[in-house]
């Protein structure tokens, strides 16, 4: 349901969208919460297969993102509860990379950040700066195509994430849960370009830890951990669903669960998608 306010802050997200799609930034409807406002149409599929826009349908978030006008005000009628946008990184013509520099309690992500800039020798970039509702900064950087960079948080330093290949960043006027997202005063029209020395610290590919598994478990339960580790992009979750429900069929699924879910990780699978699917297997074997 649109409650009060909702159809007026709607109107201010499409119109903001539409400005960055005439400035080259692909865009895509978010909800209050900063997720992607139009429901996924394989969220009553199963087994759940990765699907990045192939069937042709809308609701697969940052994939949805576009650059054409009437695309982007189909997707908000399609999501009438949308008060902001996301804007994918790495696509073209920008090919953004958002450094989010957070300011929770322990953290000074702008600190942090200078830091690793003096350490690495280069110089703070003018460029688009957009303030988030909790105080932090999203530093906007243009990249050169062709090039893959993980997203991550805190992996630069503490207070430090990044936005890259299959992210996304809440554009300036947005409205959120926790308030709106907003040019910093003075910001630049335009990204700069991403230093070089932070671009190859960027692009450096992330070192998943491999999950352990229990010496005590039967041959079983160790295998399916195995092959859950061994799945590659395409497969993950088909493979997780699978290992976990012959893992709850044999009466291993609480005591493998944590591991099936780190192994599934560690292949790039969301932590919170790999819960997901762990915790439907064992309703499923039950």
């Amino acid at each position: 349901m649109v409650g009060p306010g909702s159809a007026s802050a709607h109107t201010a997200a499409l119109a903001n969208a539409l400005v960055a799609v005439r400035r080259g930034l692909p865009v895509f409807p978010l909800s209050r919460a900063k997720q992607p406002a139009v429901p996924s149409p394989h969220r009553t599929d199963w087994p759940r297969i990765p699907c990045r826009g192939e069937c042709g349908r809308v609701g697969h978030g940052v994939y949805d993102a576009t650059l054409d006008p009437d695309a982007v005000r189909a997707l908000f009628a399609a999501a009438p509860w949308a008060t902001g946008y996301g804007i994918a990184c790495m696509r073209p013509a920008h090919h953004l990379i958002g450094i989010d520099l957070d300011v929770k309690t322990g953290t000074a992500g702008l600190a942090a950040f200078r830091a690793l800039a003096a350490g690495l020798g280069f110089a703070l970039p003018a460029t688009v700066t957009v303030r988030t509702p909790s105080g932090g900064s999203h530093l906007w950087l243009t990249g050169p195509p062709g090039i893959h960079v993980p997203n991550s948080a805190s992996r630069l330093a503490p207070g430090i994430d990044v936005r890259g290949t299959g992210g996304y960043l809440a554009g300036p006027g947005s409205l959120t849960l926790r308030g709106t997202y907003r040019l910093a005063p003075g910001s630049p029209q335009r990204p700069a370009p991403v230093p070089g020395a932070l671009l190859a610290l960027l692009t450096q590919p992330l070192r998943r830890p491999a999950p352990s598994i229990g010496t005590a478990w039967s041959p079983r339960a160790r295998a399916l951990v195995r092959f859950v580790a061994a799945s590659r992009p395409g497969e993950r979750n088909a493979r997780l669903f699978w290992a976990a429900c012959r893992a709850y069929e044999s009466g291993h699924g609480e005591d493998t669960a944590g591991a099936l879910i780190a192994a599934a990780a560690a292949t790039g699978l969301p932590r919170r998608e790999a819960a997901a699917t762990v915790y439907s297997a064992g309703r499923y074997g039950r």
